[in-house]
């Protein structure tokens, strides 16, 4: 009795679907090569650091390790609350982040808008150049510029005070101006950057528009009221909600190198309280604390503006 055996075929391979995960990782892996730096830095920078916020409800001892330290749970968090400087770091770090998102926001907006009506297109991309410049120019530099052009003995703007018959200022030892200090020299240093992202918005916007509001009889400042405003509002409401979720997160380099013991009073915030708490005196399980309380206030006003754009506009970032 014989027994009859399937007959044996040849599998062979199919090719791939275009919906596939396969197909379109192949397709786009030129893509893909060029954005694995970035993802790669934030893997290793942001996220795999994550699991040092322990520090924060540990009695942290640098040679137990993390996870042999004594637990404290919030005990940091208390003591920074109940602290004398809690109040002053979060008025300094909040003031600084307003008047910066207050007066800096609206100045690339502002310029891209003016460049945009410029029609002589080598003036246009002389200033777009000359005032994208600055972006490069590292912290340290500004600091530096800063600290001459405010000299008290041969510093530009006392020299054009002493030409008004008007008294020298030490500015950098005055407390009262550090603010207008850091705001105006960020504004200078970072507004290129953002004439660029709105710039390349404009470009987006159908001249269409603009044709069939001339002949409409609509005036310049009507077509940016109605046509440019609206066509680059995305880009403006995104970039806001990101700019408030910065607001209490200062960057600690300009403010360390422009700031000193006698301007702490307007010039002390989050970022350099860190630094003193934590590396200069090590204290680290304080210092992740405040960092920790840092984050979490960030987060909740990048949410809270998101929520909120979502409820008043059509734009939002999720």
């Amino acid at each position: 009795m014989s027994t009859s055996r399937p007959a044996i075929t040849d599998v062979q391979s199919k090719p791939l679907s275009n919906t596939s995960l396969g197909y379109k990782i192949k397709r786009d892996r030129y893509l893909l090569l060029m954005v694995l730096p970035c993802v790669l830095y934030y893997i290793i920078f942001k996220y795999v650091p994550i699991f040092g916020i322990a520090i924060a409800f540990k009695d942290y001892n640098m040679y137990k390790g993390v996870f042999a330290s004594n637990w404290v749970g919030f005990k940091y968090f208390r003591m920074f609350f109940d602290s004398p400087d809690f109040f002053p770091i979060i008025r300094n770090t909040f003031l600084l982040g307003f008047y910066k998102l207050l007066f800096g926001f609206p100045a690339p907006i502002i310029l891209a808008l003016l460049i945009n009506e410029v029609r002589n297109s080598f003036y246009k991309r002389f200033v777009q150049t000359v005032s994208y410049l600055p972006h490069f120019i590292s912290n340290v530099v500004v600091a530096g510029i800063v600290v001459m052009f405010l000299s008290p003995s041969s510093g530009m703007v006392n020299r054009l005070l002493e030409m008004f018959g008007m008294d020298k200022i030490n500015f950098m030892v005055e407390a009262s101006w550090f603010r207008t200090i850091y705001v105006t020299s960020d504004i200078w240093q970072h507004v290129g950057w953002g004439i660029i992202i709105y710039l390349a918005a404009l470009t987006a916007i159908d001249p269409q528009l603009y044709e069939a509001s001339r002949i409409d009889g609509a005036n310049r400042w009507q077509q940016t009221l109605h046509i440019t405003l609206p066509g680059i509002a995305p880009a403006i409401v995104i970039l806001l909600i990101l700019d408030i979720g910065k607001i209490i997160e200062i960057g600690f380099e300009k403010v360390y190198l422009l700031s000193s013991p006698v301007t702490y009073e307007t010039a002390d915030i989050l970022s350099t309280y860190v630094y003193r708490t934590g590396l200069a005196n090590g204290n680290y399980s304080y210092a992740t604390a405040i960092d920790l309380f840092t984050g979490i206030i960030s987060f909740i006003f990048i949410i809270g503006a998101n929520q909120i754009s979502k409820k008043v506009s059509e734009h939002s970032i999720w």
